[in-house]
């Protein structure tokens, strides 16, 4: 196939130096989708060409997920056609739009993790050999497959034993064995560093240049204007904006994905930093709280009304001290105490009831239950902490769950809604309102923005500057240093599961906290 490098489409799909016009490899016209109460999908005109990334954009709730589903076969539109290499589909399925070229690589890696590398990538396509499964020519095929993507790991070896970086290049090694012809990359950088995302982006480039058309969707800004050709934006579910990459600006994208002007980014500047008074007890002390293997142990202080950010790197042992502060793994060394009391913090019940929350970065598989509505997801901690005997009477329910629908600005504001239906900005949202609704005295959020819109993220922001200035400590985890520098009284850098600096938030700039990340980095190698 030859490779017309798609900076130079202009929206009518033609070169500017007038060669012959590129035909979409996928042409959506006039798509609709409602679900009850929302019309998630509004008259949307959408086109992709072959060799070019491809920007998806917008808020959440914008429409975004909802037009990869009616791609990618996993919703039926209402009304509007769906053209793929110049022939009209009706997909019934994903398999039905993976048998049209078009394959799928979520933010959440759904592969078998209990499964080796190679039995991964071929699922469904093993080579066989008298009826049987021919393990030698598959772990080949394999290889050749992690070679393409830059991979250097044993087609043998477990995948759940790699980091999700490598899951995701794996992912992407499935759908270039099939021969996609449309690659769909659904959030794949929220988990990376920055090292993993410039080797990701060396794949989506190589695959650029052999013709694939790949759609890109990514909340951060810099990366969609590094890797991006063209752009194009919804909002409440219908295209507002197509742009060449080159010829838009990041303030011009965030005003379109907005609808508004940028009132909502000013409310991100929080006020000056609060030092906390140590001559008081702190509501959660950490004295050589370490597990071997996982954390190295590790001292930690947290004060009624403050904000404490965890900056560090991925791997860096951020959502591993948050695990160990809430019971979810069990320490192997250290102490807890809280409110000058030692506690044992076995289980994440033991930490529910000393009044210790926390929302786990990964919210599809340890917060988000799809097939409940948004009433009973919100409702779930405090009803599992009052035990099932004693159901919440159905007025006190009720009025919770209208009070944070309204207070966290949850869309749709229907408790009936199922969870599964909203946008992943929303459906954050409702896991907070569920830890609020517990009243805890400390609140561990582990990525709670990640994966969301400017929008979603601003009033998570505000939520959590909101709930310290009232007096709750906060533990704020991120791998965005920006958003840790804009939220914390305290920061504490972390690295190789080691807390390596603790400093207070006072005129500190992201230059800073790489130069100490650096700087440890550099002392380990000496």
């Amino acid at each position: 196939m030859t490779h017309m490098s798609a900076d130079a489409y202009p929206s009518s799909g033609t070169s500017p130096r007038g060669r012959t016009p590129v035909d979409p490899v996928v042409q959506m016209t006039g798509i609709t989708i409602r679900f009850p109460g929302v019309t998630a999908l509004d008259d949307v005109d959408f086109r992709l060409f072959p060799g070019e990334v491809h920007a998806l954009l917008g808020e959440n709730g914008a429409g975004k997920s909802t037009l990869i589903k009616a791609l990618t076969g996993v919703y039926a539109t209402d009304s509007g056609t769906i053209w793929v290499g110049g022939a009209e589909h009706a997909f019934t399925g994903p398999a039905a739009a993976q048998d049209a070229g078009v394959s799928t690589v979520y933010q959440e890696v759904n592969l078998c993790t209990n499964l080796s590398v190679a039995e991964n990538m071929l699922l469904g396509r093993e080579p066989r050999r008298l009826g049987r499964i021919d393990h030698r020519r598959m772990n080949r095929r394999a290889s050749e497959l992690l070679g393409r993507l830059g991979l250097d790991i044993s087609p043998r070896s477990r995948l759940g034993d790699h980091p999700i970086a490598v899951q995701q290049l794996v992912a992407i090694g499935r759908a270039v064995d099939i021969e996609a012809r449309v690659l769909v990359l659904d959030e794949p950088t929220a988990s990376l560093d920055s090292e993993e995302v410039a080797k990701l982006f060396e794949v989506v480039r190589s695959l650029r240049s052999q013709g694939v058309a790949i759609l890109f969707v990514s909340h951060f800004l810099e990366q969609v204007f590094a890797i991006s050709d063209r752009m194009t934006v919804l909002r409440n579910g219908r295209i507002v904006g197509e742009h060449l990459t080159r010829d838009v600006t990041r303030l011009e994208l965030v005003e379109e994905m907005l609808g508004r002007e940028l009132e909502v980014l000013e409310r991100l500047h929080r006020e000056p930093s609060r030092q906390p008074d140590e001559r008081r007890t702190p509501v959660l002390r950490a004295r050589g709280l370490g597990r071997k293997g996982s954390l190295a142990p590790t001292d930690l202080d947290v004060y009624d009304g403050e904000v404490i950010g965890i900056a560090g790197l991925l791997g860096s042992g951020r959502t591993e001290l948050a695990r160990l502060l809430f019971g979810a793994d069990a320490s192997d060394s250290g102490s807890v105490e809280v409110r000058g009391r030692r506690v044992a913090l076995r289980s994440p019940r033991r930490a529910v009831d000393h009044k210790i929350g926390f929302s786990s970065e990964n919210r599809r598989s340890e917060g988000v239950i799809g097939d409940l509505t948004v009433a009973e997801n919100m409702m779930l901690g405090l009803q599992a902490a009052r035990g099932w005997l004693r159901p919440v009477p159905p007025r006190t329910r009720d009025q919770l769950v209208i009070k944070h629908l309204e207070m966290l600005d949850i869309r749709p504001a229907n408790p009936d809604a199922l969870m599964r239906n909203l946008s992943g900005g929303n459906q954050q949202k409702v896991l907070l309102a569920r830890w609020l609704i517990m009243q805890p005295d400390v609140l561990l959020l582990d990525e709670p923005t990640r994966g969301i819109d400017v929008g979603a993220k601003a009033q998570i922001q505000q939520v959590v500057d909101d709930l310290a200035y009232e007096g709750m400590g906060i533990v704020f985890i991120s791998a965005e240093l920006e958003e840790v520098l804009r939220l914390s009284d305290r920061l504490v850098v972390m690295r190789d599961r080691h807390k390596v600096d603790e400093i207070p938030n006072t005129g500190v700039t992201t230059d800073d906290l790489m130069a100490i990340i650096a700087r440890e980095e550099e002392s380990a190698r000496a």
